[in-house]
């Protein structure tokens, strides 16, 4: 599972003007170093985005849809050889192929989903299902029947609503997972995430922020300079780890991602958004030899790190409107201007529950970065280095 962390936020003026002020005053002599911990957190009211509501909703009426089915004994076994056999299941799919009636709620599901995030409906089918647990296996194979639950998106849940093939509710423990098998209703997160920050990226743009495709992270940034020089250099992640947290078994997996900030060759602020689809696990040290900053990008030799993650309620739309709103009142002074707080504040009080979590930052990363950087909220670290990318 992915690794949960508490949703903090930066504690700034929420004025343009105070923002522009602030900023302009954070040169580099006093910008806050990488493990230095951005200003404290103001504490907030436990929320629920209308995303995050409406995401949970659509999960919520799929998981009705498919404990109703589950009267068909061979579509029951269907399923089960499926969720047996895959960690996975493409519901939606599985159901247009071997029950129609079913498939109509599932797709309307599915649009309702797309919807919410931001995504357009290209996207295709995002509703997956998967065994809660585990330890429910061996009922599973036994043929106890399964109860249908919708995934939790918030570490403070502490119950869970599961239904039966009578339409009836139970509700389970969060905390711990029962000995009756429980499919899980989710969405394919690596599948909205990166439609997602294709819609990111396109809404940054549109609202005047430099941004780059996550495909593009490699290649030279259109200029003479990278071009003469014939290649670029780049900070190239070797290690990174994330901590781990305490988390509901029927939480679905988060989909793990950062944001580049800093000052792009134009003097205009620019967020490149870098997809991390190989961080499955806290606790764990992974070694994905991938490419953070392209620094062919950037004015400055300093730029920024947000890492954040999506439980599967994120509006990339909105989130994208949010931050161009809070980047385009900051202008180049000249000198380096740290962005993590700007792009924290502008994130809706809102969504500080659980989707877009805020895993950590990075402050002050240099091209010459090299060695262990701990992250300011000391949620993960990264062991980093410069490693130059040669032209064909």
């Amino acid at each position: 599972m992915r690794p949960r962390h508490p949703r903090r936020r930066v504690t700034l003026t929420a004025t343009a003007a105070a923002l522009l002020a602030l900023s302009a005053a954070q040169t580099l002599a006093a910008a806050p170093t990488a493990g230095a911990a951005p200003a404290a957190p103001a504490r907030t009211t436990h929320h629920t985005s209308a995303t995050a509501a409406a995401v949970t909703g659509a999960q919520d009426r799929a998981a009705r849809a498919i404990a109703r089915s589950l009267g068909d004994g061979a579509w029951r076994a269907r399923l089960r050889t499926a969720a047996l056999k895959s960690g996975d299941v493409a519901v939606t799919a599985l159901a247009a192929r071997a029950n129609p009636g079913l498939a109509s709620p599932l797709a309307a599901a599915d649009r309702a989903i797309a919807g919410a995030k931001g995504l357009d409906s290209k996207v295709g089918p995002l509703l997956r299902l998967r065994l809660g647990d585990r330890s429910m296996r061996g009922a599973l194979t036994a043929g106890t029947a399964p109860w249908v639950a919708a995934a939790a998106s918030d570490d403070a849940t502490r119950t869970v609503t599961a239904y039966d093939s009578h339409g009836r509710a139970h509700t389970l423990d969060a905390r711990e997972a029962p000995a009756r098998p429980v499919y899980v209703v989710d969405i394919d997160s690596s599948k909205a995430l990166s439609a997602g920050l294709d819609v990111l990226r396109g809404e940054l743009v549109k609202k005047g922020v430099r941004s780059s495709a996550p495909a593009t992270v490699n290649s030279a940034a259109a200029g003479r300079a990278a071009a003469a020089s014939g290649g670029f250099w780049t900070t190239k992640i070797d290690a990174v780890e994330l901590s781990d947290d305490e988390e509901p078994w029927v939480k679905g997996d988060a989909e793990i991602y950062t944001l580049v900030t800093g000052f792009g060759q134009d003097g205009a602020v620019r967020v490149d958004p870098v997809d991390m689809p190989w961080l499955d696990n806290d606790g764990t040290v992974y070694r994905p030899n991938q490419i953070l900053v392209n620094w062919s990008n950037y004015k400055y030799d300093l730029a920024d790190a947000v890492m954040m993650e999506d439980d599967g309620s994120t509006n990339y739309h909105d989130l994208a409107v949010a931050i161009a709103g809070a980047l385009l009142t900051i202008t180049d002074q000249g000198t380096y201007i740290p962005l993590v707080d700007a792009v924290l504040n502008a994130i809706p009080t809102s969504w500080w529950t659980d989707d877009p979590d805020y895993v950590d930052s990075w402050y002050t990363l240099a091209q010459g970065s090299n060695g262990t950087l701990h992250g300011a909220r000391n949620n993960g670290w990264m062991t980093v280095e410069p490693y130059w990318v040669s032209q064909f």
